[in-house]
């Protein structure tokens, strides 16, 4: 059964992506609002027939100019009910009144504040967060066990390594399976209708001044009710902008609640060429293989694999395996935000957050690779250190992760560009 979803959806307008073979994964669209709402500088509604009125007096000047604010729709900001606007800032006199920057040092430390004072469980996206960075943190302590007794002996007590060690690794391997299983229901229950997510308002008392702020949101994020089901439904049909498909499904009592896996079609059609599917993809495999090394950690079994194949197949095997895993999704993470293959998104907060999960990746592949030569000491020492300096990269990633799922409405502002 054919779905509207994969005819082209989130497509319209300047889309774009990294490498062809893939779905576009940003499209970026001048806005041109039609039908603007009128309101009072309180903000409220001016009824309809004074609202035509007084449209009929400003002329052109209730239409946003279309080459000063501008929709970023990515592929990541969708998957994460995120709503990007571009102001493009030129030296003339603006005839909107635009949301500040949510770049500037004061917004970064009302975003940090936010994250220890906002906890929308209801979200998935931010619970991907949150476990991968419980996850990361039992990592770090884990490679303070492994780490620390060999670069100062005087620390070690007794059972450090293979119990404390051990026990560490099979909890935090746990946890990351528990977070790629999360990762992987969000990424096959992203929205399926359009969402702008800003709403566009004339004050009265400043004619021809457009007011851009917070609007609906059809994205299940903000539903309380369930964790990836049905978003908001609108009560009235979304204002028309430029390269909005009026054809285009929205938010219904009939929408799709739950999946945990997409159809056959679904993966033939779409999925299979989506970058952040296959980035979640590749992060629930690598998670699942790299699960086998946490379990074949704890003391009762590792104590078991006496011979050199046991515990190269049993235990370090899954770590490159499972790593390799990682390295793959961390890449893919970072090209899905990029423009082209070869230029880094150095603005956008997902690249960042791939770049410091492949590193992450990296140290926990070497740690496996140099396992093979453990009968080398400073294989062991090197190993040590990588599942140390990997973990922190994880942890870094994560919590970057988490300001990211607080921040569902971010303003670029691009100054000297009009």
């Amino acid at each position: 059964m054919e779905t509207r979803h994969f005819a082209g959806r989130h497509y319209e307008g300047q889309a774009s992506g990294p490498v062809a073979f893939f779905n576009p994964t940003v499209r970026q669209n001048k806005l041109q609002l039609e039908n603007t709402k009128v309101v009072s500088k309180e903000g409220n509604n001016e009824d309809s027939s004074t609202a035509g009125e007084h449209a009929t007096q400003g002329g052109d000047r209730n239409r946003l100019p279309e080459e000063h604010l501008q929709r970023r729709w990515r592929a990541r900001d969708n998957r994460k009910g995120r709503h990007a606007l571009a102001v493009i800032s030129p030296e003339t006199s603006l005839k909107y009144d635009p949301p500040p920057s949510t770049s500037t040092l004061s917004a970064t430390f009302r975003g940090i504040l936010r994250m220890f004072t906002s906890y929308p469980v209801w979200d998935v996206s931010y619970l991907v967060a949150i476990v991968f960075t419980l996850g990361s943190v039992i990592w770090c302590i884990n490679a303070f066990f492994v780490w620390l007794p060999l670069e100062d002996p005087s620390t070690e007590f007794g059972g450090e390594i293979e119990n404390a060690g051990g026990i560490t690794a099979f909890i935090g391997a746990t946890i990351f399976e528990i977070g790629s299983v999360l990762l992987m229901v969000e990424a096959v229950n992203e929205n399926r209708s359009d969402c702008f997510g800003w709403a566009l308002e004339e004050v009265l008392e400043e004619r021809g001044v457009v007011r851009v702020k917070k609007g609906d949101c059809v994205h299940h994020h903000q539903n309380r009710g369930n964790l990836v089901g049905k978003g908001q439904i609108l009560k009235e049909k979304p204002r028309e902008f430029l390269g909005h498909d009026k054809d285009r499904p929205v938010a219904t009592s009939k929408s799709r609640t739950w999946t945990w896996f997409p159809s056959w079609h679904e993966l033939r059609t779409h999925y299979i060429r989506e970058i952040g599917f296959l980035a979640c993809l590749s992060q629930m495999i690598g998670a699942t293989i790299f699960w086998i090394s946490g379990f074949t950690a704890l003391p009762p079994i590792y104590n078991r694999l006496n011979t050199t194949p046991a515990l190269n197949g049993a235990y370090w095997a899954p770590q490159v395996i499972g790593g390799t895993g990682f390295i793959i999704s961390g890449t893919l993470f970072m090209l899905e935000t990029q423009k082209k293959w070869y230029l880094p998104a150095w603005e956008v907060l997902g690249w960042h957050i791939g770049a410091w999960n492949l590193v992450g990746g990296i140290g926990f592949t070497l740690c496996g690779a140099l396992g093979f030569a453990s009968a080398n000491s400073g294989a062991v020492y090197q190993g040590s250190l990588a599942t140390f300096w990997g973990s922190w990269c994880f942890l870094i990633g994560s919590i970057i992760q988490w300001y990211e799922s607080l921040d569902k409405h971010p303003v670029e502002v691009d100054k000297g560009k009009g």
